[in-house]
């Protein structure tokens, strides 16, 4: 929500909207690897969970050493390099889910209280309940992109609200790295 909300208010609420649509398909992702038995694998292979810990941390340093980057490189074409393309948030928003192995434990500890083998396929079961969750994440995560985007006006005029928020956006990204680094537990 953190990633969502600085994308918004830095870039205005289609950039927030690229980032949460990339967080989604990262969540059906999870959903995917849940069906086939591959979040099991954090479970039984702690290296595994940690690979992909340490993996999502590092990505995270890169977007918080892009952001504070984004403030050095001149304007081209009247676009400043801190504006991302709507892709490259996409991209992006799927990464940092898909790089969250915690995730994929969240959902190997919530989905299976809902599934009934009895009641039909548990993949087509599991991908419904990653349709809810999304859905939900769409209505609060657009509630935040709709308020944090109301601040992208005034960053878009202000030359010193626009570094604010690029450092902001490098801390936010920081000290989620720095949460999922050294947060081992599972």
């Amino acid at each position: 929500m953190l990633l969502i909300a600085t994308r918004s208010a830095a870039q205005g609420w289609l950039a927030g909207l690229a980032t949460y649509l990339g967080i989604a398909l990262g969540a059906y992702c999870h959903a995917v690897a849940l069906a086939l038995g591959l979040s099991q694998l954090f479970l039984a292979i702690p290296t595994a969970y940690d690979v992909v810990r340490f993996a999502g941390a590092a990505y995270l340093i890169f977007l918080a050493w892009q952001a504070l980057k984004a403030g050095t490189r001149p304007r081209q074409n009247g676009v400043s390099p801190s504006e991302l393309s709507f892709i490259t948030l996409f991209r992006q928003g799927l990464l940092t889910n898909i790089l969250n192995p915690k995730v994929a434990l969240f959902f190997l500890a919530l989905f299976p209280q809902f599934i009934d083998p009895m009641q039909g396929s548990v993949a087509l079961q599991i991908l419904t309940l990653a349709t809810v969750l999304n859905i939900s994440g769409l209505i609060v995560n657009g509630i935040v992109i709709l308020l944090a985007s109301k601040a992208s006006s005034c960053l878009a005029s202000d030359g010193r609200a626009s570094r604010i928020a690029r450092y902001l956006s490098a801390l936010v990204f920081g000290g989620l790295a720095a949460r999922l680094a050294f947060d081992g537990s599972r």
